[in-house]
């Protein structure tokens, strides 16, 4: 079986998967039309998130049996006519829950202890104790939405922290000893941590809105690891403004291009995120949360064995 390659990975990958049999092939320059000119010679495929593999170029691959995605979310994929297709889709989830947990529970205490703003003013030569003092997360309650991979692990993280954890999903009966399955209203009404765990599907894009916030009975602090556009940016900024929500931390943006490597098209900075980068409540990071030395390793890994037991 041969296997294209479209995003470099961790070497052990491609070593792996030659040694189990399959041909490699690594071409991460050509444009998507062009890959479409000869994908139908491979029989699988390895991408990140390059380019979306849309109905165009599903019907080039004529002889395409499996996509392996490098990461978690599915959403560069038309998943629903690769399974027409009798493509199988094999995603890595359980190769960064872990890294992911400890980003956003690190952007978390980060938040609350006002550590961003503290580092900047010391190195101005201010020392301000009073105006940084920080809130403690023990007794208060946090929320999830998405209990899949990466909540499951967020979860776990908390543990220690004296906190009650409390999620919504839209599968029935996936709490566990670490989460109390909610309702969506119950969970605004206990809240005062949340933290997203969700895909991109059209139910999740803009979910995060004027509405959705005002719905919360406290204020509440806002961690998102998952999708940029979960979020309307220009409902968050006047949440932030107004208190209803006290801090976010920000792995991912509604910005973002959809290849996760950079943020704009064009030079145009949107408003709502120049608003976003001049608050003193805000702490971003460059979509990392699940990018971390160990997980570059276990996504591979992942990958291959489940490769191995479908096809070998």
């Amino acid at each position: 079986m041969k296997i294209l390659h479209l995003d470099s990975n961790h070497p052990l990958l491609i070593k792996q998967l030659t040694d189990l049999g399959f041909q490699n092939i690594e071409d991460y320059t050509s444009s998507k039309k062009e890959v479409e000119e000869f994908i139908s010679e491979y029989d699988g495929i390895i991408i990140r998130s390059r380019f979306k593999i849309d109905k165009s170029f599903l019907d080039a691959a004529k002889n395409l049996k499996f996509i392996g995605r490098v990461g978690a979310g599915l959403e560069n994929i038309d998943c629903g006519y690769a399974e027409k297709k009798g493509v199988q889709l094999i995603a890595a989830p359980e190769g960064n829950r872990n890294a992911v947990a400890e980003h956003a529970l690190g952007m978390l205490l980060s938040l609350m202890n006002k550590l961003r703003i503290a580092d900047q003013q010391v190195r101005n030569g201010l020392w301000l104790r009073e105006a940084n003092r920080g809130v403690e997360l023990d007794g208060r309650t946090v929320g999830i939405i998405g209990y899949g991979n990466m909540g499951k692990a967020f979860a776990k993280k908390l543990r220690g922290f004296s906190v009650k954890v409390i999620c919504y999903d839209i599968k029935e009966d996936v709490g566990d000893e670490n989460c109390q399955q909610v309702s969506l209203n119950e969970l605004q009404q206990h809240a005062q941590v949340l933290s997203l765990h969700v895909p991109e599907t059209p139910l999740t894009v803009g979910m995060v809105n004027s509405q959705f916030i005002n719905a919360f009975k406290h204020p509440f602090y806002l961690i998102n690891t998952a999708r940029g556009k979960c979020i309307k940016s220009k409902d968050l900024v006047e949440a932030l403004q107004n208190g209803k929500i006290l801090g976010a931390g920000l792995d991912v943006l509604e910005f973002e291009k959809s290849s996760f490597e950079s943020l704009f098209t064009d030079q145009h900075l949107p408003e709502e995120f120049n608003a976003l980068l001049n608050s003193d409540k805000v702490i971003f990071s460059p979509h990392v949360a699940g990018w971390t030395i160990e997980s570059h390793q276990k996504l591979a890994q992942t990958i291959v064995d489940k490769i191995r037991i479908q096809f070998c």
